[in-house]
């Protein structure tokens, strides 16, 4: 007989251990939404999890942190899969305590799915010191990239990864958006003011906007060096495609301010503003 309920009201970690006491062999199955993971267990003793490409001890800390979803265990199912040596006891333990850590990671934030962006910082002095490992995230950062898209990029477990933006987060170094939701809204430093209602700028041709385009980058490439050419680049080579395809001046926006907020990063937040304001008449 299955025994099946809601994550929102019981625990992973609790759920497993009640099941594993008597001695079972079956598969947890957990949902939520369109996520899937599976946690197999043999006589009692856990050998296999899976969530999407994570296997193993990682699986089970990864589904040990959801706070919402259905599980549903089946029993007498098997598995020939061994990707856990580690006791119930020691893999639970580590379980729990990534559960309490997580209830407050997820005050800033509250899903993995959410896409961490770089944040214009105004009025901010001072330097700004990061260790290799938040380097290695903010190198990662597109705009684009949930958290566990980062997570899958840099080799990091997603609670790693969430525990590096927490601080970031923190700092007003970067926040984040819903998956596919539209980007937040510029920062007051240097950004222009939104048309009044029925005042919008004739459209420019696809023509126009690339040398716009090409004059923005030039100024960026000048304002930033040579340590800011790789994401001036990256910037460009994106609104040049999203331009071809069809976009307006918003893709040249876009990549203004992706390029501002790398900007505050590779040179310190009291660049933004300067850079901002160069742009203007350009754009």
């Amino acid at each position: 007989m299955a025994f099946q309920g809601s994550l929102a009201e019981l625990h992973l970690p609790d759920i497993i251990q009640l099941i594993s006491v008597s001695g079972k062999t079956g598969v947890f199955h957990l949902t939520d939404g369109a996520h899937k993971g599976e946690i197999f267990l043999h006589e009692g003793k856990i050998v296999h999890a899976q969530i999407e490409e994570i296997q193993g001890e990682e699986a089970v800390y990864a589904l040990a942190i959801w706070n919402q979803g259905e599980f549903r265990f089946e029993p007498g199912v098997a598995t020939e899969a061994r990707t856990i040596s580690k006791s119930n006891t020691n893999l639970l333990m580590e379980a729990a305590r990534r559960l309490d850590e997580w209830r407050v990671l997820s005050k800033k934030i509250p899903s993995t799915d959410m896409v961490p962006e770089f944040a214009v910082l105004d009025n901010r002095e001072g330097q700004i010191n990061l260790n290799t490992s938040e380097w290695l995230i903010l190198a990662k950062i597109d705009g684009q990239r949930s958290v566990k898209g980062i997570a899958a990029g840099s080799g990091l477990s997603v609670f790693d990864v969430a525990k590096i933006l927490y601080g970031l987060v923190t700092t007003g170094l970067i926040r984040l958006k819903p998956a596919g939701g539209t980007p937040l809204p510029r920062s007051s430093a240097g950004g222009r003011a939104a048309a009044a209602p029925g005042a919008e700028e004739p459209a420019a041709g696809p023509a126009d906007l690339v040398s716009r385009l090409n004059r923005v980058c030039e100024a960026c490439n000048t304002f930033l060096g040579s340590v800011g050419e790789s994401v001036v680049h990256k910037h460009y080579q994106k609104a040049r495609a999203d331009i071809e395809a069809g976009a307006g001046a918003e893709a040249i926006e876009e990549a203004v301010q992706q390029i501002a907020r790398a900007a505050s990063i590779l040179k310190g937040p009291s660049t933004t503003e300067t850079l901002l304001e160069q742009l203007k008449s350009i754009r």
